[in-house]
């Protein structure tokens, strides 16, 4: 992924307001094996280039700390290129232009040389910026780009996230929709102000996510989502989770000696529930058509939209895995490779998939020709989905869960969800003043990433379909029960996780809605890995999801393969009910991130009092398995020590690594909605 840094705005563009003279550190040369080639002695414009090389030093040293221009060449090869090239940008360095050849000097390097001594004599840092001579061996340690970037971020404070753009938050008395992709936030506004209920404005922005975020969502994969009723403060819950091929079996898996579900084949792939879900909305919740709330996706799906960048950096990685089937193939790319950055890009297929839907509602999908062209293209390929599963196909509304964390009422859907994950961890969290703590202190995220391993070791063990074995909420969201729980976290050593692993996706799309009256939504769409199983269905441009790859083929677990069953699942949108009263409608897309990435969104504000687009905005902290944590770039340095003495595996991480929250607040004293979208994508909160 593109690496962001503190001049990157939060929709992608680069908002640096600082004049550029025209031989700038972005076009000039290349930083190699402690050797500095510069556009600009070419040029003739030594002036510029002395002012550069001093402000480049002294940031560097302010900065990286070192000087080790040899170890920083050394990873600016292969992967890590794009993201140091970018680092030494922000550092006022001389970054490689990719169109100039590499040309001899002769004498002028040895003057080339002698200038930055100067330099650096004159700035007073010699003793700290050393370009040549011994090297210690901190200095001759190999950096990732990850850790690079941190020496840079860490400087910042823990509240200055990189990829936050200081942006506010959007403020509003009649609606708003926050989600991660702005023409999907457009579209659901639209709805809004044109007299639509929360829930049309939701299924507008689940389509249009589906149309300009694919590798993320879709018709073909699935949904779970939180409706809050105003007029009667009831909250309901609807699982639009599909189930397993009823001719698929476990006998298919043992007489083939697998261990795992094969997450890039038609093995993974369950029945699509999105469809089904957004028409069962729809039906009890909706005002307006389904035809018209389905307009704006089939609009853009027709003539085309522009691909924005975040949603280019994650298309680009999928070309190999699109490649592999001939429709995804046919309908993912272009001339054979994923779309370029700014370009129109038309699904028609999809388009026409959408106006069937728009205009014969479920039975379009699930037992007219979206259906029939789906099967014959399993069929053709060794897929296992059958008409019967897809006719079969039901959501179900449930009633949500919760517990009652500091006087809020936290709600999540039930399993076959891990929302109760989210649950646990703040059970087991209250019995600590984290408000008297400092905000993400060490100490702090210790008994956060503690409590996240006890919480996970039991969605690990008794998450699944209820339908199929019984899941112990009640014991599991019983406060004697976390208080056992916290009598384990030692406040001074990392445990390991012993906790059973299950494969973890994190393509999915989050976001959420609020209208006129009070209504909200809390929707989550996914098709679990980016762009699903790889598979498209045929001529219908629906990518498959491949959900399937959560169940586990262990024998006598609960979520072990079955016909007909639903899988252990990611999804979990939230609501935070006051005094019986919304208060926040939000979510977190990104696979296992979600539950902590919920509950450190959720301390932030209701501990700590940061407004819900700082919480948003703060780095955060994932905890894989055993004592692997991965640190958001913006975390101090001396955070990843202070963890790494308790026992912590730590090591810095990309922005994909993390999600992306979507909120939307209520003002309790003057009603007034706030919303905040994530900065790491390419959306907006909007309201009118």
């Amino acid at each position: 992924m593109k690496s962001s840094f503190p001049h990157r705005a939060s929709r992608g563009m680069c908002r640096s307001t600082e004049p550029r003279p025209r031989c700038s550190s972005v076009r000039c040369g290349t930083v190699r094996y402690g050797r500095v080639r510069y556009g600009a002695i070419r040029r003739g414009r030594a002036g510029v280039f002395a002012r550069r090389v001093l402000h480049g030093v002294r940031r560097e040293a302010a900065c990286l700390g070192t000087s080790d221009s040899r170890s920083l060449s050394r990873t600016m090869r292969g992967e890590a290129s794009t993201s140091l090239t970018a680092t030494a940008g922000s550092l006022g360095l001389m970054q490689h232009d990719s169109s100039s050849r590499r040309r001899p000097y002769g004498m002028l390097e040895p003057i080339m040389r002698l200038l930055i001594v100067s330099c650096c004599i004159v700035a007073g840092l010699l003793p700290a910026v050393c370009w040549a001579g011994e090297q210690t061996p901190a200095q001759k340690k190999r950096l990732s780009p990850a850790e690079l970037e941190l020496r840079v971020f860490e400087q910042r404070g823990i509240r200055a996230n990189p990829y936050r753009a200081g942006r506010s938050m959007t403020a509003s008395r009649h609606g708003i929709v926050a989600s991660e992709h702005y023409l999907a936030s457009l579209a659901g506004l639209d709805m809004l102000r044109s007299g639509g209920s929360a829930m049309d404005a939701a299924i507008a922005t689940a389509a249009v996510l589906s149309v300009v975020e694919p590798m993320m969502t879709g018709p073909g994969g699935d949904v779970f989502l939180l409706y809050y009723e105003a007029a009667t403060g009831k909250i309901y819950g609807l699982n639009g989770s599909g189930r397993a091929p009823r001719h698929l079996t476990l006998d298919y898996f043992r007489q083939r000696g697998k261990k795992a579900i094969d997450e890039n084949s038609w093995e993974a792939v369950t029945v699509p529930g999105a469809v089904d879900a957004w028409t069962t909305a729809h039906e009890r919740f909706g005002k307006k058509p389904l035809a018209e709330v389905l307009a704006p996706a089939i609009h853009y799906a027709e003539e085309g939209f522009p691909i924005s960048e975040i949603v280019r950096l994650a298309w680009a990685s999928y070309g190999e895995k699109l490649s592999k089937d001939y429709w995804a193939r046919q309908t993912y790319l272009v001339d054979g490779k994923p779309p370029k950055l700014g370009a129109v890009f038309k699904n028609p297929r999809l388009a026409a998939s959408l106006r069937q839907i728009a205009q014969g509602g479920r039975d379009a999908f699930y037992e007219g020709p979206i259906a029939e062209e789906i099967v014959r293209y399993a069929q053709k390929t060794g897929g296992f989905l059958t008409r019967e599963d897809f006719a079969a196909q039901r959501s179900e509304w449930v009633e949500p869960i919760s517990t009652n964390y500091r006087g809020y009422d936290v709600y999540q859907c039930p399993p076959n969800g891990q929302g109760i994950g989210v649950l646990i961890m703040l059970n087991i969290l209250e019995g600590y003043d984290l408000s008297k703590m400092k905000f993400n202190s060490p100490e702090y995220l210790h008994l956060l990433i503690e409590a996240k391993k006890l919480a996970y070791a039991d969605l690990y063990r008794y998450v699944a379909d209820p339908r199929f074995s019984s899941v112990p909420v009640e014991q599991l969201l019983s406060k004697e029960y976390a208080a056992r729980r916290r009598a384990l976290i030692d406040p001074h050593h990392a445990a390991p996780d012993v906790a059973p692993g299950l494969p973890v996706g994190s393509d999915t799309t989050y976001f959420t809605v609020i209208d006129d009256q009070g209504n909200a939504v809390s929707f989550i769409n996914s098709l679990y890995s980016a762009f699903g199983s790889g598979i498209v269905g045929g001529k219908t441009g629906i990518m498959l999801h491949n959900r399937g790859a959560l169940f586990t083929l262990e024998e006598g677990h609960p979520n072990q393969y079955a016909p007909g069953k639903r899988p252990y699942h990611t999804i979990i949108p939230g609501m935070v009910l006051k005094d019986g009263k919304l208060y926040l409608s939000y979510g977190l897309m990104g696979g296992a991130m979600q539950p902590q990435g919920h509950v450190q969104l959720l301390l932030a504000h209701l501990d700590h009092g940061l407004p819900i687009q700082e919480a948003v905005d703060v780095p955060r902290w994932r905890h894989t398995s055993g004592l692997e944590v991965r640190l958001e770039h913006g975390t101090p340095r001396e955070t990843f020590e202070a963890l790494s003495k308790l026992g912590h595996r730590v090591r810095p991480a990309n922005l994909a690594d993390f999600g992306a929250a979507q909120v939307i607040r209520v003002d309790p004293k003057t009603g007034t909605y706030f919303g905040a979208s994530d900065p790491r994508r390419d959306g907006m909160a909007l309201g009118y």
